[in-house]
């Protein structure tokens, strides 16, 4: 990743093409749209600096997700621009706590977000969600939850409760895939949030591993955040055919 982007979070694709790879990072108000194998890249200012973690493209908007649990949305199309003037803010739409994780579904134009560390939550034992329905206001339509106690029958014990740091779905097989830094794992669930999979993140290859997206062939890309001894990065793996 660039300089701009060493401290990357989440990552997502548009239409889940996998030619340019919009991003943000936890400090600055910025969209950032990246072509693979090039240094240079392009922002757009949506707002001032702040803790943003995750973002979503839902049909022609994007959506980022504020640490406090508020949302920014502006049209995609303005993405084209250095600055907006077209953002809307959204509070008040989730308990009080810190988040990390959206995602956004083109086919029913849903957002997705989980809880890292919510007021009166017990992350020993639920990670409480939030289903969100967006169109020309955002409202809260529905939540779901993942079992922790799940996640220990498959990994042991899970240290401090599950924090997770980003999640996507993959279209191709309707598993959600869940990542968190905290945690280092990787947590895969049915439709339906039953845990079916945990995959340890080795720190060799995974230094902070703060975002996921799925392009539509599958393949899965997760993003690092650097530190004084690594840059930022995004990691490919290609969807194998049985």
């Amino acid at each position: 990743m660039p300089e701009s982007l060493h401290e990357i979070s989440g990552i997502s694709f548009h239409r889940q093409n996998n030619d340019t790879v919009y991003a943000i990072q936890d400090e600055d108000g910025k969209l950032f749209k990246l072509a693979w194998h090039k240094k240079k890249q392009y922002h757009s200012k949506f707002a001032r600096k702040g803790d943003y973690e995750d973002l979503a493209i839902v049909g022609e908007k994007v959506y980022i997700l504020k640490s406090n649990g508020n949302l920014y949305s502006f049209p995609f199309a303005n993405a084209a621009y250095e600055d907006l003037d077209e953002v809307r803010e959204w509070k008040h739409l989730l308990p009080e706590g810190e988040y990390e994780s959206l995602y956004g579904d083109d086919a029913t134009n849903k957002l997705y977000v989980l809880c890292k560390n919510c007021k009166g939550d017990n992350k020993k034992d639920v990670v409480p969600g939030y289903i969100l329905q967006t169109g020309d206001s955002v409202y809260q339509v529905g939540t779901f939850s993942i079992d922790v106690h799940e996640i220990k029958k498959i990994t042991g014990k899970v240290k401090r409760g599950f924090r997770p740091s980003a999640m996507a779905k993959n279209t191709l097989n309707n598993k959600w895939y869940i990542l968190s830094a905290v945690n280092r794992m990787l947590v895969v669930t049915d439709s339906i949030w039953s845990v079916k999979e945990v995959c340890a993140l080795s720190t060799k290859s995974f230094n902070q591993p703060e975002g996921i997206a799925f392009d539509k062939f599958g393949s899965m890309y997760i993003s690092n955040e650097g530190d004084d001894f690594a840059e930022g990065n995004i990691l490919k793996f290609v969807r194998k055919i049985k």
